[in-house]
């Protein structure tokens, strides 16, 4: 009689080393007058939420977006939330005054520290200042408060660039977006959010959730268009 296990097919548990892939491309992108390059890869596995190792087509409408109104960047601290591997920060930080770089991905880290340093050389011939990597997941307390804690005098933007995938994190990016505006009040700070829409419900659901946390949402008159085949839009968020 054959063993019980013969008769059963092999489970494999695959951690998260199986889907990391690190063969990053230094790639070129333009917005408007500002060529950026930077360490990317073309694609990457959605399982242990890798994607920030992408440049996604929210990113693209952002920075199209904030090339177009680089005034509004003048002398501004900026923190963004998921940045990924930085494309946003790095253009901004040709404008403004900080930028921190928040994702709570410790692989998506390492190539968006990476990218920091590559732009933080004073051999490159658009040397940044000011660009900043912190862990940050959305409604970890503690990683909330290390960051309110460092940088007390608060934010004048924060920014989010096609961050917007699972309906579970939505109430805690609000959540998170809503402490980081308070520590300014009311009209003093903004958050600017790139949507790309791919699904009905989460279009709702975004809406809801930011509404529900006291805060106004937006529409940017004439920031509505197709990016990679989708629909994407320009949200300016603000405490009521």
């Amino acid at each position: 009689m054959e063993r019980k296990e013969e008769d059963e097919e092999e489970i494999v548990c695959l951690d998260e080393s199986f889907f990391i892939n690190d063969d990053y491309q230094l790639t070129t992108f333009t917005f408007g007058s500002q060529v950026i390059q930077l360490f990317c890869l073309h694609s990457a596995s959605t399982d242990f939420d890798l994607t920030g190792q992408l440049v996604w087509p929210g990113a693209m409408l952002l920075n199209d977006y904030l090339s177009k109104n680089a005034k509004m960047l003048q002398g501004c601290s900026v923190i963004e939330l998921g940045s990924g591997v930085g494309i946003t920060g790095i253009l901004c930080s040709r404008f403004c005054r900080d930028f921190v770089l928040t994702d709570h991905n410790d692989e998506v880290l390492k190539i968006l520290k990476k990218n920091i340093d590559l732009h933080a050389s004073p051999e490159n011939p658009n040397y940044c200042t000011g660009l900043v990597a912190e862990k940050l997941e959305w409604g970890n307390s503690d990683q909330i408060n290390e960051i309110l804690h460092k940088y007390s005098g608060g934010f004048d933007l924060v920014l989010g660039a096609d961050i917007c995938f699972q309906q579970s994190s939505i109430p805690l990016l609000f959540d998170t977006v809503k402490q980081i505006l308070q520590i300014r009040g009311k009209g003093q700070c903004k958050f600017i959010l790139a949507y790309v829409s791919r699904a009905k419900i989460m279009d709702s659901l975004v809406i809801s959730e930011a509404t529900r946390h006291g805060m106004q949402i937006t529409e940017v008159a004439g920031t509505r268009c197709v990016v990679g085949n989708l629909d994407g839009v320009i949200f300016e968020v603000t405490l009521q």
